[in-house]
């Protein structure tokens, strides 16, 4: 199983210092967390898309290249890019530079979106939601494999034996979609596509009914494709540790969520052996780790290390910690 981390540089007050990081401090904090976790041996690292004044993260496909351009070996890829909104044709020659910059490390995790603030901002309508995202991720599959493309569609202006500029390292860019309900997984299944499955709350038997339905549309002889797992991560030195110095951290982030603090019952459901928070000692997380590939079926698997507004070192110990204590004792534990 693959292991790596993610960002979304969201801007978050510490809830105990009351301090905000700047837009530059956080920029720079994401290029640190690339340059250890390549530095440590994680597989890869995955930056996030929004477009409000609380993340710094609308350019994903920028910050993969300048993430690339200090790293040498680990895997860069969006979590996830909003196609639904965006230009494919833009969007494959951003990535496709990246791809350049990283001498073909970089893959692309479209999804269509939890959040809706970009309709309005680039002019779609939410009526068209659904319809917007299969178009342009087919408009986008055709670009990924051919130097010049004529298309037609309903979203977009067409394409006459247009020169799709530059081309990638790679043969094509590697290519998942994020989703996290039965249909939708079902669809990127018979779509061809692998899977990156958002883990927010709730239990691992539901998340691992939504892999088995992806397996299930798969079958048994069809290619190998990764199926990845996003959740939130705290690596600590000791239990106790998550348990109550990751709290107030955790519960200030999700405050919106519970419209207050964290109900402590809610936070230890979500810490134990079932819940889905990945978090504790690294033998605790060793543990959940090997819990979900057993139940889901995952390859991969990416955490939010850098939430809640957590100090910048402690940040960092967790990632060096996961690399160091969980990944070596999670890849001699053979798969089920």
């Amino acid at each position: 199983m693959e292991l790596g981390i993610y960002t979304f540089g969201d801007l978050v007050t510490d809830p105990i210092t009351g301090r905000k990081t700047t837009p530059v401090e956080r920029m720079r904090q994401m290029i640190e967390m690339a340059r250890l976790a390549d530095d440590a041996g994680l597989d890869i690292i995955g930056v996030g898309e929004h477009h409000t004044l609380r993340y710094v993260n609308s350019a994903t496909a920028t910050q993969i290249a300048a993430m690339a351009a200090v790293t040498k070996r680990i895997r860069l890829t969006s979590a996830s890019t909003s196609l639904g909104t965006a230009d494919p044709v833009r969007t494959f020659q951003e990535f496709a530079t990246a791809d350049l910059v990283s001498e073909g490390r970089v893959e692309i995790i479209f999804g269509r979106g939890a959040f809706t603030e970009n309709f309005p901002l680039f002019g779609y309508d939410l009526k068209d939601y659904d319809a917007l995202f299969i178009e342009k991720l087919q408009l986008f599959d055709l670009l990924n494999r051919n130097e010049r493309v004529s298309w037609s569609g309903r979203f977009r202006p067409p394409l006459v034996d247009a020169e799709i500029a530059p081309r990638p390292a790679q043969a094509v860019l590697p290519v998942s979609i994020g989703a996290g309900r039965v249909e939708t997984v079902t669809r990127a299944a018979q779509m061809g596509y692998a899977l990156a499955i958002p883990m927010v709350g709730g239990d691992l038997r539901d998340y691992a009914e939504v892999a088995q339905a992806y397996h299930r549309a798969i079958g048994p002889n069809a290619p190998k494709r990764h199926l990845a797992a996003f959740a939130h991560l705290h690596v600590s030195a000791s239990e106790r540790d998550t348990q109550v110095g990751f709290y107030p951290y955790y519960s200030a982030y999700l405050e919106p969520l519970f419209r207050g603090p964290m109900p402590p019952k809610i936070y230890a459901q979500m810490l134990s052996p079932m819940g889905a928070l990945v978090a504790g000692s690294p033998q605790q997380v060793v543990d959940k780790l090997s819990l979900m590939r057993e139940m889901m079926g995952i390859t991969r698997f990416l955490g939010q290390a850098d939430v809640g507004g957590l100090p910048f070192a402690a940040v960092m110990k967790g990632i060096e910690l996961y690399a160091t204590k969980v990944a070596p004792a999670l890849r001699e534990r053979r798969a089920p």
